[in-house]
């Protein structure tokens, strides 16, 4: 039993005191083989291994106490996942370096001493050889050198075979790049823009390269960024530049903004801990720590900024606009400080413009801008912006003098062309506007995919009988902003029941329709009294909706506001509708006579929202020659009849008869909005 590894209590021994010995043994001259091997066949870099162990000696102390800086190797001012793939190279296999390095540390001392026992060996061997070539007569010598002359020659061909072989393999690790970044391009393609992640082949070339630079350099290391062709160029908007590789663009990596100043760096470990609380919505306890900064360090900006943004944060929070002064009036306060890093001017004041826009503060805005522009002229993002500025005041002719500085600047920017034909077709430049707001939504830069461009491109396009205007309508619901390709309102609330044409019973509005209908000669005669007998016209029609002719209207309500002026002059037709609070208190529509001559044509054309259906009263209509198409579908109008239609959907106006057309529009909340949705929406 004992021989067979029993016991005489039935129990198996463990190993003894001799056998663990022996594997410990074992494992030790394993170990040192191993590294006779590493040194022998030098599957180590001495050097290399040195200086990298140097640089990344640091202690966990460090670490627990977030003092990293001194290992910011990007230059933005701290120490992050980039910086970590910098110092290490970013080898594809970094684990077995790892390895390689910690098994170095333990053997190094064993090592040392071989490589002097290998040094002594080889010079051992070279004196043997000098006595051998003593001895040696002429003969030898010829022969040696002749032998050496082969080896040249064949060290030179192995050593030319490699290069071409290297190059062939740069050739192929190109074609895989390329391959892979059109694979990328394809898959993320969204609404004209294109997406592309790190190129980790690419980078894989210039690794020799730059493993072979010194340990003293690797703070200022930082992955090459792309060769970009002159040629083929395209200027794109700042944030997300472009560069070009085998003729096409492809996004650049947005580049972490610098915060930091040299004094911030040296509180970084203080202005995190507050970001952190601001980030993890603690906005009360962040906007202490960082008024707290500022009082200890009125001299830095980011501690100034913190504070901005955690006012920025609660004003939101509060919902109030007292805060939001304070949060605006601190991003000010930044800029007016010394040091202050170009990237965070630019962020506190591209901020302090957007809440002053929030505020209504147009022209306090517009100021902020101007400033961005000055401190960054090379910046057409930013000239962008305050062509904005001047469009939310109305100021078209200083825009206009933006966006063509813009396109001096750089022709192919989208965003300033869209924005330079919706000008062009605000003055009526219909023609000259088609090509810009092309141009620009074919770009797919940012803020060019927007509802507005679409609906004045197909807009343009049909005012000059270019049936491609449905192409662009098509592709603008595609992409979201339209409810349909005939629906094209920009202001809508999702959900609600869309038809062009709808019956009185439809609406739910039936006491309303009857009324009109029944009162319909009370309403015709205070309107004709009204009228311009000479002229027989009101006010002329403002919207420039007209191809040609003549349509005037006189209205009585408007966004929910009742004219009283107005009213005095029909005072039965307002006391009438002050009954129904559908139509009065409609602050996305209106109550108007609408006039109309012979020969007039009206646009194909859309409302602004679908939150509201319209109804067509007849007072004065023609026998024939008056028409209206909403969608697909003509129908005309009848005295004392009222017509109910969705002017969300495309709608078209004819008069060709020999004399006026006289209605009454009324506007009415879409049945289906609620008690709270007809309260809250905002007018238009």
């Amino acid at each position: 039993e004992t021989k067979h590894g029993g016991s005489k209590n039935g129990k198996k021994e463990g190993l003894s005191g001799s056998s663990f010995f022996t594997w410990f043994m074992v494992i030790a001259l394993l170990g040192v083989w191993t590294s006779v091997a590493v040194v022998w066949f030098e599957l180590v870099d001495y050097e290399e291994v040195l200086a990298k162990a140097k640089d990344f000696r640091y202690n966990l102390s460090e670490v627990l106490q977030g003092k990293l800086g001194i290992y910011d190797a990007d230059g933005d001012g701290d120490f992050d996942v980039e910086d970590a793939k910098v110092l290490l190279g970013k080898y594809k296999h970094r684990w077995n370096n790892y390895i390689i390095r910690l098994s170095y540390s333990l053997i190094k001392e064993p090592l040392k001493k071989l490589k002097e026992k290998q040094e002594s060996k080889k010079e051992e061997i070279k004196d043997e050889e000098g006595k051998k070539k003593a001895r040696k007569g002429k003969d030898a010598t010829d022969r040696k050198d002749k032998k050496a002359v082969d080896m040249n020659k064949l060290k030179k061909d192995s050593d030319k075979a490699k290069k071409d072989k290297g190059k062939e393999k740069e050739k192929s690790l190109d074609k895989n790049v390329k391959s892979k970044e059109a694979t990328k391009k394809s898959a993320s393609e969204k609404d004209g823009t294109i997406q592309v992640g790190k190129d980790k082949e690419t980078k894989k070339i210039t690794r020799k390269k730059r493993n072979k630079q010194s340990s003293g350099c690797l703070k200022e290391r930082s992955v090459p960024a792309q060769p970009s062709s002159p040629e083929s160029e395209e200027t794109i908007q700042p944030a997300e530049k472009s560069y070009v590789e085998s003729g096409k663009a492809f996004p650049k990596k947005k580049k972490k903004p610098k915060l930091l100043n040299k004094f911030d760096k040296t509180i970084k470990a203080e202005l995190d801990a507050a970001e952190k609380l601001r980030k993890k919505g603690k906005i009360e306890e962040a906007l202490r720590a960082f008024e707290a900064l500022v009082s200890q360090y009125p001299q830095s900006p980011r501690a100034r900024y913190g504070k901005a943004q955690s006012e920025d944060d609660l004003a939101e929070k509060m919902r109030s606009n007292e805060m939001l002064q304070k949060a605006i009036n601190t991003y000010d306060e930044v800029v007016s400080l010394p040091n202050v890093p170009s990237d965070l001017i630019k962020l506190s004041l591209k901020r302090e413009a957007d809440r002053q826009q929030f505020l209504g503060r147009m022209r306090g805005s517009l100021v902020t801008l101007q400033k961005l522009v000055q401190l960054f002229p090379s910046d057409t993002s930013f000239k962008n912006d305050l062509g904005v500025g001047y469009l939310l005041i109305g100021d078209n002719s200083n825009a206009k003098k933006v966006y063509e500085e813009v396109l001096s600047l750089a022709p192919n920017d989208g965003f300033a062309k869209v924005h330079y034909g919706f000008i062009l077709k605000a003055e009526n430049k219909i023609a000259e506007s088609i090509p810009y707001l092309k141009e620009g939504l074919e770009s797919g830069d940012p803020g060019t995919n927007d509802g507005r461009f679409y609906f004045h491109l197909g807009d343009a396009l049909q005012r000059m009988g270019d049936k491609e205007a449905y192409k662009w309508y098509e592709l603008g619901y595609q992409r979201g902003h339209f409810a349909s390709v005939w629906q094209r309102s920009l202001y809508n609330v999702k959900g609600l029941k869309a038809q062009p044409w709808w019956t009185a019973r439809e609406t739910g509005y039936t006491e309303l329709v009857k009324s009109l209908e029944k009162n319909w000669k009370l309403i015709r005669d205070e309107g004709l009294a009204v009228m311009d007998k000479k002229r027989s016209l009101f006010l002329p029609e403002d919207e420039n909706l007209r191809e040609k002719g003549d349509w005037s209207q006189f209205t009585l309500w408007q966004q929910g506001r009742k004219n009283e002026n107005a009213c005095k002059s029909v005072p039965k037709t307002c006391a009438l509708l002050e009954r129904f609070p559908e139509a009065t208190g409609c602050r996305r529509g209106q109550i108007k006579y609408s006039i109309m001559h012979p020969g007039t044509h009206v646009w194909p054309h859309t409302g602004p929202t679908n939150c509201r259906l319209r109804m067509h009263l007849g007072l004065v209509i023609p026998k024939e020659g008056c028409r209206i198409r909403c969608a697909q579908e003509n129908r005309t109008w009848e005295e004392g009849k009222v017509l109910i239609f969705d002017d969300s959907f495309e709608h078209e106006v004819w008069q060709d008869a020999e004399n006026y057309r006289l209605i009454f529009i009324v506007d009415v909340w879409h049945p289906e909005l609620t008690a709270q949705q007809r309260r809250t929406l905002p007018a238009i």
